[in-house]
């Protein structure tokens, strides 16, 4: 029950505060804003304040933000009230539109930097990621048994799709291997004394760290300790490693790699009890990276999430004339039923490693 009450405020805290992004920079712009509900549903508390029904609906899940003028988002409710067009979501200027669907986002990132700023913060300390240079080579693994030496410094490395990454950091490094799905050589591009040497090898998988390795150790993580100033800069740092393994993930499934690993909220529920089993902090360490998740998903140019729709606004206003109602209707509906394909496919993977 513990576990579902946690999950249940993980997904409705950074879905309300992605809403919430929407609500500030409509009311900013002057978007006549008529309900802002945290979960979906019937209404079971609701409280008008100025112009705003601020209400609380029976499902514990997630929330919505309804602004005039946005009758694309079916997922909301409508707007029934007159307002002048101008404080309609599409009588506003396109930019002023473009940041309003942005501030989801932005919220959402704001939202993990937060709450990793408070981890860090709590322990008191931070590892620095040295660079690629590498310290020792473990015997008997991939990198040895490829050639690789102790002083080589890593400045490239491939998979076998094609896909390559130049890794200034450990953390780099990790990322990218994080992404590996255990199909083909890896060729390694490393630095040795002015040469430029390129090792290809097999990376094994290690059970501990659930993840594949190549067999080489980096120089010491410098540890820095962590106070109310810096904490910001070093949860900064973090989230843009997240975020890095993100937007690798996604490079890869957009190639049709790694299609197996994807979860939907079968996999999070799992994670989260998994979280939960090893202390508040990894909860929330989890919290920030779905939250992350979250933002960049939003990101992606498909009509129905927020990104999709920033380039349909670009498009209108490169064209100069707005989209056809029937068109705009037609990629709302493609993308619809393309991401329920893949919350479905999701959802299948999820039950399947459960068995």
């Amino acid at each position: 029950m513990l576990t579902l009450i946690l999950f249940l405020v993980l997904l409705s805290l950074i879905i309300v505060i992605h809403e919430f992004g929407h609500l500030l920079a409509a009311k900013a712009f002057g978007v006549y804003c008529h309900e802002f509900s945290l979960g979906m549903g019937p209404k079971i508390y609701a409280k008008k304040f100025k112009e705003t029904t601020y209400s609380i609906r029976a499902i514990p899940m997630g929330g919505f933000v309804a602004m005039a003028g946005d009758s694309e988002n079916a997922l909301e409710s409508e707007v029934d009230v007159d307002v002048p067009q101008e404080r309609t979501l599409k009588g506003v200027a396109a930019w002023k539109r473009i940041i309003i669907m942005m501030a989801g986002i932005i919220m959402n990132i704001f939202l993990a930097i937060f709450v990793i700023a408070m981890v860090l913060l709590h322990n008191g300390y931070y590892g620095i990621s040295p660079d690629t240079t590498i310290s020792n080579v473990t015997a008997g693994m991939p990198a040895e048994e490829a050639g690789i030496k102790a002083g080589d410094k890593i400045v490239e490395i491939t998979f076998a799709n094609g896909i390559s990454s130049k890794p200034d950091t450990v953390d780099d490094l990790r990322a990218f291997l994080y992404t590996y799905d255990g199909n083909g050589p890896v060729e390694v591009t490393v630095e040795r004394d002015g040469e430029t040497l390129v090792f290809s090898l097999l990376p094994v998988y290690d059970e501990s760290s659930e993840m594949y390795v190549i067999g080489v150790e980096s120089n010491t993580i410098q540890v820095v300790e962590i106070n109310i100033f810096n904490c910001w800069y070093y949860a900064f740092d973090y989230a843009v490693y997240i975020m890095k393994v993100i937007f690798m993930s996604l490079g890869q499934l957009l190639r049709g790699f790694g299609l197996e690993n994807l979860s939907g909220p079968v996999g999070i529920y799992q994670a989260t009890n998994e979280a939960v089993n090893m202390g508040i902090e990894t909860y929330f360490l989890m919290l920030a990276i779905i939250s992350l998740n979250v933002g960049i998903f939003n990101a992606l140019p498909l009509p129905i999430m927020d990104g999709g729709r920033v380039l349909l606004l670009i498009i209108e206003m490169i064209m100069g004339r707005p989209i056809s109602k029937k068109m705009e209707e037609s990629l709302m509906t493609a993308s619809m039923l393309l991401l329920l394909a893949l919350v479905v496919f999701a959802t299948f993977m999820d039950v399947s490693r459960l068995f």
